[in-house]
């Protein structure tokens, strides 16, 4: 009778564990987002996000990745080093997290680095620019770009001072990593393009007053300025430009103003400003097929909105991508470990994005997948919304 009842009770417990594997074995895919989804670059955050859900939607419907079902885990590190490393910490606790989507700002991403190759994660990056964030020194790397590379960005924004016809430039950088980044390209670029480089001022986050800086701007030599900033020191900027009578001195910006509401936060929004921002996509621009796909999956989503009103439509394209790419790669590897992901990463080809068509997206030796030659200026129009140069 004992030795009944003990097989079968050892008989229950074989089903116990065989039916916790099957089980196992369907538990859906995790995508983590770890992003600034509430402080200064929330409109990036939040672009990045509905790029990752329209993806992964498209995914879901067509039977997931390797038959299992993709869910989003979104972190919101709020533009903190110090809470980006902590979220990285804690998808590294998840099962089963195929990879971990970065936000806007490059001090939070290069902060985390150093965990995601410890803990060897996968991180896919839509827009933090700082070159160092995939040269980085690992190998392998695990860090994956579709976004602007601020080495590549210094010499677009350098042409692009060369055609409005100007020689001198100042220089207005945030005084964080990607600042540093942009000074060393800007440094290069200018000295190749045989443009002078007036004056270096910096910004810090939270910084109230640049009175000193653009009175300085302002009896130098410069014909423009050459914005390094996230929306909150550029208005800083620009606003002190409207009150020292200077604002149409042109402005050419990389794209960290571009992460949330730029000009309705001006003091002055009709000062006559001259501005330029660098982008990468933009539905007018990209009229592909992936593209107007991403266009009616937003609408069909989110609702109808002028396309030039979706706030940081770059984030929201290159996640978009990103995911896409991941994808692609697991189905190329037939597996989601790290390793294998990579290696498939490393070794897709022709694959259709809504940024492009992506010959080769990476390879072992490159995990950034725009160049110069894939960015473009736009401007704001009268509704200070961004259009491509040439277009009201």
């Amino acid at each position: 009778m004992r030795s009944t009842l003990f097989i079968s009770a050892l008989f229950c417990l074989f089903s116990l564990i065989i039916a916790y594997r099957a089980t196992g074995a369907e538990e859906s895919l995790v995508v983590g987002i770890d992003a600034d989804l509430s402080a200064v670059a929330v409109e990036g955050g939040k672009a990045i996000s509905r790029g990752v859900e329209l993806a992964v939607d498209e995914i879901n419907a067509a039977g997931g990745i390797l038959g299992r079902k993709i869910r989003i885990i979104a972190k919101d590190h709020r533009g903190n080093p110090s809470r980006g490393v902590f979220n990285i910490e804690q998808f590294a606790k998840m099962p089963n997290v195929l990879a971990v989507v970065g936000g806007v700002h490059t001090p939070v991403v290069l902060a985390e680095i150093d965990i995601i190759h410890t803990e060897n994660m996968l991180m896919l990056v839509p827009w933090a620019a700082g070159t160092a964030i995939v040269d980085n020194g690992y190998e392998p790397n695990n860090v994956f770009r579709v976004s602007v590379r601020d080495a590549e960005a210094a010499s677009v924004l350098i042409d692009h001072a060369k055609q409005k016809g100007l020689s001198n430039v100042a220089l207005v950088l945030e005084r964080t990593a990607w600042g540093r980044s942009n000074l060393e390209s800007l440094n290069q670029a200018a000295n190749a393009s045989g443009v002078t480089i007036t004056s270096i001022h910096w910004i810090n986050w939270q910084q109230k007053d640049f009175s000193e800086d653009i009175a300085a701007i302002k009896s130098g030599d410069a014909e423009g300025i050459i914005l390094v900033t996230n929306v909150p020191e550029g208005v800083v900027v620009v606003d002190e430009m409207a009150k020292q009578n200077v604002a149409s001195l042109p402005v050419i910006s990389h794209w960290g103003i571009a992460s949330g509401q730029f000009i309705s936060a001006l003091a002055n929004p009709t000062a006559g400003y001259d501005i330029s921002v660098l982008q990468t996509f933009h539905f007018s621009h990209q009229k592909n097929r992936k593209a107007k796909q991403l266009l009616d999956a937003y609408y069909g989503k989110y609702g109808l909105i002028d396309i030039h009103a979706i706030g940081g439509v770059t984030g929201l394209a290159h996640a978009y991508d990103l995911i896409h790419l991941l994808a692609a790669a697991a189905d190329k590897a037939g597996s989601i470990e790290t390793d294998k992901l990579r290696q498939a990463l490393e070794s897709l080809e022709n694959i259709e994005g809504a940024v492009k068509n992506y010959d080769v997206p990476f390879t072992a030796k490159r995990h950034d997948a725009l160049w110069s030659k894939d960015y473009f200026m736009t401007k704001y129009n009268e509704k200070g919304h961004l259009v491509t140069v040439g277009q009201k």
